[in-house]
């Protein structure tokens, strides 16, 4: 890695919002999210610490309605890019 390189953290590294799923490594609590990013993580809301994710892929409507909730809020405060920008990271944000 060059010095300009910044460390991949993450499974998927593009531009865009992914699905993301996570697993703390303190306290074992997993979860899923339509607000993941290449190189971000989110906060465990257990243990405090952020997490990244260990699997990535494409956003995709599901045909599984128990899966995720379109409606549920985003927890920004949580959300390693949504402090970074100092806004919620889903507004303007393109999901393809």
């Amino acid at each position: 890695m060059s010095s300009g390189e910044q460390p991949k953290l993450t499974p998927y590294q593009g531009k865009k919002r992914v699905f993301g799923e996570f697993r703390c490594p303190q306290c074992s609590r997993v979860w899923m999210s339509g607000n993941s990013w290449a190189n971000m993580g989110q906060q465990c809301t257990q243990c405090k610490i952020n997490v990244y994710p260990y699997k990535q892929m494409d956003l995709k409507k599901s045909d599984d309605a128990d899966k995720s909730d379109p409606l549920k809020a985003h927890l920004s405060h949580l959300c390693e890019k949504c402090n970074k920008l100092g806004r919620n990271c889903r507004v303007g944000a393109s999901p393809e």
